[in-house]
């Protein structure tokens, strides 16, 4: 099982900015942790081999997501169809910030695309998707924060799995654990991984991708 770190949610909000475009998620000097959820043939293959196939798709689009509030948004604590498995991917932080150097807004920003032509090209020559959606807090109510997904399809999706993936790790029970304590004890009892912002350092790369407070030379 892969080691996370937890803390209270009531401790890490504290500690995180309330507003603005940040990657938010757990993160070391080599390693970065994403999630995903599937259904249980996707997940079950993704543990025993710690890497994508069997009947997972390579041919289409698949988003990660550093913020494991926003995951529980998303898949609805592990409760909705096809996203009953939730799985924490520790991937290399090169190949992280590979993925962000590559990265396209999902929608036409004219500061950042001289043109909406541009922008069509620059999609069409990159195989990640970059969006920004409001963070969740984890009875799913919209915080004026921002998360980030990042969507990954070809020749980036391949190396996502086999370069880039360190770990694979079911946290399934873990997911249905808090959200029982959550339901039960309200939020003052919820434990969390532990999550901190992500700073880039390069400035031309944080003005791509818009993030919010970062000034790096």
């Amino acid at each position: 099982m892969m080691n996370i770190n937890h803390e209270k949610y009531t401790i890490q909000e504290n500690k995180l900015p309330s507003t603005g475009k940040h990657i938010i998620g757990q993160y070391d000097d080599e390693s970065i942790i994403v999630y995903q959820a599937y259904n249980s043939k996707i997940a079950n293959y993704a543990v025993a081999h710690q890497t994508f196939g069997g009947s997972f798709s390579f041919n289409r689009m698949t988003w990660i997501k550093p913020n494991f509030l926003w995951m529980m948004y998303r898949a609805g604590w592990a409760s909705k169809e096809n996203q009953e498995r939730i799985l924490a991917i520790r991937i290399k932080k090169e190949g992280f910030i590979e993925i962000l150097e590559e990265a396209v807004h999902s929608t036409f920003k004219p500061n950042i695309y001289s043109t909406h032509e541009a922008w069509k090209e620059a999609m069409n020559h990159s195989n990640v998707r970059l969006q920004w959606d409001p963070a969740h807090d984890p009875y799913g109510e919209k915080k004026d924060r921002k998360a980030i997904q990042l969507g990954l399809k070809g020749s980036t999706l391949e190396k996502f799995c086999q370069e880039w993936i360190l770990e694979i790790s079911d946290i399934t029970d873990f997911v249905k654990a808090e959200k029982l304590k959550l339901d039960t004890n309200g939020i003052e009892e919820l434990t969390v991984p532990v999550e901190r912002t992500f700073e880039v350092q390069s400035l031309p790369l944080n003005k791509k991708l818009e993030m919010s407070g970062l000034e790096t030379e």
